[in-house]
């Protein structure tokens, strides 16, 4: 099955051997992001809520340009440096997606690129 690469100058550029998301038959499986500007390339400025925001509205750039959207995701890793913002997660999370929601793992690591307090990947399944 050949594979296609998902680019969009609407979310951050890969900083890395990596595509943005790779699109294999109706799956996308989209590469971590972190609260980067795409038209800076700088972290978001302001608190942890705006770099949940952010890392948001990265992955839904990239969900569009795969042709899809965040209702089509269907398994979402979280990765927060403090743990303490699960909920905050959570309360921004619910502005993105509605029920049914994707599943999901919020994992505690020790660092991020760049400093970043949240990044994010996903599993994207398109219709048929």
């Amino acid at each position: 099955m050949a594979r296609e690469i998902i680019h969009t100058d609407k979310a951050p550029q890969a900083i890395g051997t990596y595509s943005q998301a790779v699109k294999s038959g109706s799956t996308v499986y989209l590469s971590g992001q972190i609260p980067l500007v795409p038209e800076t390339m700088e972290m978001v400025e302001g608190e942890m809520e705006a770099q949940v925001r952010r890392v948001f509205d990265n992955l839904a750039a990239v969900c569009e340009a795969a042709g899809g959207g965040m209702k089509d995701i269907a398994k979402l890793n979280i990765f927060l440096t403090d743990l303490s913002h699960f909920a905050l997660v959570n309360e921004v999370m619910a502005d993105y997606f509605s029920q049914p929601y994707p599943a999901r793992a919020a994992i505690g690591v020790a660092s991020l690129p760049k400093g970043a307090g949240v990044e994010m990947d996903a599993i994207m399944e398109l219709d048929d």
